[in-house]
């Protein structure tokens, strides 16, 4: 049985070319959820103003169930690939929709940022904090 989860390994990532390699990235084992990942995502990216008002209508569009939608939809929301946009936001028009989001992106540069840091940073009293953290683990 395969994994369901995702796995960020440098290999896989490397290899990465297209939308469907991605899906299979964020949707391991899953082909039915992959096929709903390029749904939303492509119907996203060709909307106007990239905004969609509601996603439940791909469920007729493109044949698959109202819960593989929600899953899918709640994971890429988790993610941060997606957000929603309440009806109070005055950017998008005070309309309630779905929108590409910008933390998954962000988390990912905060990860490089992170992992840079943390291996170059030799200040004074550094290397006795990082060797002490073998006691608390």
């Amino acid at each position: 049985m395969s994994s369901t989860k995702v796995e960020f390994n440098c290999n896989k990532i490397a290899r990465i070319h297209g939308l469907d390699e991605f899906a299979q990235l964020l949707f391991p084992g899953n082909r039915k959820h992959h096929r709903v990942f390029l749904a939303i995502f492509i119907e996203l990216k060709y909307a106007p103003a990239q905004f969609l008002p509601h996603l439940g209508s791909l469920c007729d569009t493109y044949g698959f169930s109202p819960r593989m939608l929600e899953t899918v939809r709640s994971k890429m929301r988790r993610l941060g690939i997606i957000d929603h946009v309440s009806r109070f936001n005055k950017n998008h028009g005070y309309r309630e929709g779905w929108v590409f989001s910008t933390r998954f992106s962000h988390s990912l540069l905060r990860l490089v940022e992170l992992s840079t840091d943390l291996r170059n940073k030799t200040d004074g009293h550094q290397e006795e904090k990082d060797r002490d953290l073998f006691m608390y683990v």
